[in-house]
């Protein structure tokens, strides 16, 4: 199998192996996912912008054989190639499979594509070929982000307060490349002053479209439809994509789900809240506490299962996201305001 994790997606992003010349970056964040197949291109070809050696495919207009043709030209003028394929509805499993049979010497192929699952054809012929690599791209945990905020403020000369830490934690996530935007912007701010502290943070993010996302999350598990509303549309005026509220919505929800598991066990709530929402800032603490005691183990099941169709027919339907992350959310406002 060649379902890379952790540390080995990292190496091979920044060292790809000529052994494994095809790569499927697949995956929930989309930032994340464009931000290592950019690495790979780059990695791969010496000039990015050169159309002779990086050739760019549509995978829903590409002609059958067009990929294992482009993947096997013979540079014009020497130097490396690589062909950037991006996957859409139609499947590609078939041609890559057949690539795979015969794959290129001198060529990197990588294919982007959305979220897959265990089952798709396209991930199941990646990760069995031994000549490529599927590269999964997940949100990031807690972890990621504070290594993610180490290596931002650190190549811009700066430290991070640990209260400032903890409320970055509970604001990035979601996009790997939107967070990065935003520390790179919070690094711009705090230039020249050596440590950002919580009201650096507030001042340069608290009008982003991470605050605002808390505010929309908020008021959905707490069962306010007149305040979802409000902070919805202050959201998306801010510039929050409906994937990226779904996407949080969901993860929220999955977080309360094993934090109610965790009381119904017999935990304490504040163990409950604490072990299950790590990095969550002090200040939100009160309202998902209040969500914990109102939802049930049972809803929020239901609830999860809901928003992650949601966030599938989201990703699936680009010119109704809008509509169809607002209904999926109020429906889970009115949701949270049932008794059983």
């Amino acid at each position: 199998m060649a379902a890379l994790k952790g540390s080995e997606i990292d190496t091979y992003v920044s060292r790809p192996d000529a052994a494994r010349p095809i790569a499927l970056v697949y995956g929930p964040d989309a930032g994340l996912v464009r931000e290592r197949v950019e690495a790979l291109v780059k990695a791969s070809v010496d000039d990015p912008n050169d159309p002779f050696a990086l050739v760019r495919l549509d995978g829903d207009a590409v002609e059958a054989g067009r990929i294992a043709e482009e993947a096997h030209t013979v540079p014009l003028f020497g130097g490396r190639r690589a062909v950037w394929i991006r996957a859409g509805r139609s499947n590609l499993a078939g041609a890559i499979e057949a690539l795979a049979a015969d794959p290129p010497r001198d060529c990197r192929v990588v294919v982007e594509a959305g979220d897959l699952r265990k089952d798709s054809a396209l991930r199941l012929v990646c990760e069995k070929a031994r000549n490529a690599v599927a590269l999964p791209c997940y949100v990031d945990g807690d972890a990621d982000l504070g290594r993610l905020i180490d290596q931002e403020m650190k190549a811009a000369g700066l430290t991070v307060a640990d209260d400032a830490r903890t409320l970055l934690v509970s604001l990035l996530g979601g996009d790997r490349q939107a967070s990065r935007a935003e520390l790179r912007k919070l690094a711009l701010y705090g230039h020249g002053r050596g440590r950002v502290e919580v009201d650096d943070v507030l001042a340069v993010i608290a009008d982003a479209s991470a605050l605002a996302l808390d505010d929309v999350i908020d008021a959905v598990f707490a069962g306010k439809p007149k305040d979802f509303d409000t902070e919805y549309a202050r959201a998306r005026s801010a510039g929050t994509h409906p994937d990226r509220l779904i996407t949080t919505a969901l993860r929220h929800a999955a977080q309360l789900h094993r934090a109610r598991l965790a009381v119904d066990a017999g935990r304490t709530a504040q163990d409950a809240v604490r072990e299950g929402f790590r990095g969550l800032f002090f200040r939100r603490e009160p309202a998902v506490r209040a969500a914990l005691s109102t939802w049930t183990t049972p809803r929020l099941g239901q609830t999860v299962t809901d928003l992650a169709e949601a966030a599938a027919a989201v990703r699936r339907q680009a010119d109704l996201a809008d509509a169809l992350a607002h209904r999926a959310l109020l429906q889970t406002t009115v949701r949270a305001r049932q008794k059983r």
